[in-house]
């Protein structure tokens, strides 16, 4: 069980027997909801996802900092990797910038680092490739737009076969992925995202789902008439997460029926 849902079972002051106390009334309650239990290749799974996810921060952090500090020495460089890349392997390959300075064997450094970086998470993408292919789940959520092998395999460690959710929109609501809510007196007033639940994959199916928006929004189907409505009366950004709900959904429906994605038959939301 969630923590949270335990809480507030818990009499006055915390303690060890009033924490078990605490667990087991929350245990007869009919309406709670459990943490589903995961397969160890699951939990592997997962392991690797988060090994990636630590790489990618330090990356990204690599290349603030080595950003930060050609700056500080008056090297201005545009926006985006490629560039960053392309001018710091200009700057290391002309013989007389910063000749006989430390900082040049320290960025020396720092790109042989960022490199390996790159070597590794490379690696890792290669690896859930693989682990998409073989597995029959994972290819058919890799047949929904917005979701590759990446966020297919961390779906299936996550989620396994979605039985843990009944309805399509619990996943949205697990990832945290729908409006806030905060109604009361028969007021309904919905906020911004809840942000609950599995931060990584809500930022893997947002990505996703920015990334397929463009041709989704082009094709002649129900979603496709969807998004084109929803551009029209809402900020882009929102359109984003609201199509990432939907993936959401779908793959949902992929898990539970074992079924593959075909366009045309993928209904619009009401709203």
């Amino acid at each position: 069980m969630s923590p949270e849902y335990v809480r507030p079972y818990v009499k006055a002051q915390k303690n060890d027997d009033r924490d078990a106390e605490a667990i087991a009334e929350a245990a007869t309650r009919p309406t709670m909801r459990f943490v589903g239990l995961k397969a160890q290749e699951q939990l592997d799974v997962q392991s690797l996802h988060r090994v990636r996810s630590r790489l990618v921060g330090a990356h990204t952090t690599l290349t603030n900092q080595l950003r930060a500090i050609l700056l500080e020495r008056g090297t201005t460089i545009p926006q985006g990797r490629r560039k960053l890349e392309q001018a710091v392997d200009a700057l290391l390959a002309d013989p007389e910038f910063m000749a006989g300075n430390r900082i040049r064997q320290l960025l020396s450094e720092m790109r042989e680092e960022w490199i390996g970086l790159d070597g590794r998470i490379e690696a890792l993408d290669r690896e859930f490739v693989e682990l998409a292919r073989d597995d029959a789940a994972t290819r058919r959520l890799a047949s929904i737009p917005g979701i590759g092998a990446l966020n297919a395999t961390a779906l299936v460690a996550a989620v396994g076969d979605a039985s843990i959710f009944d309805k399509a929109r619990d996943l949205g609501a697990w990832l945290g992925i729908v409006p806030r809510q905060y109604s009361t007196g028969g007021k309904p007033k919905l906020l911004g995202i809840s942000k609950r639940g599995n931060k990584y994959l809500r930022t893997l199916l947002i990505h996703g789902a920015r990334a397929a928006l463009p041709s989704l929004a082009r094709s002649q189907t129900p979603l496709g008439a969807w998004l084109r409505g929803l551009l029209v009366r809402r900020h882009r950004n929102t359109v984003v997460v609201a199509l990432a709900n939907k993936l959401a959904r779908i793959a949902w429906v992929t898990l539970r029926r074992g079924v593959t994605f075909e366009a045309s038959l993928a209904a619009a939301p009401a709203s």
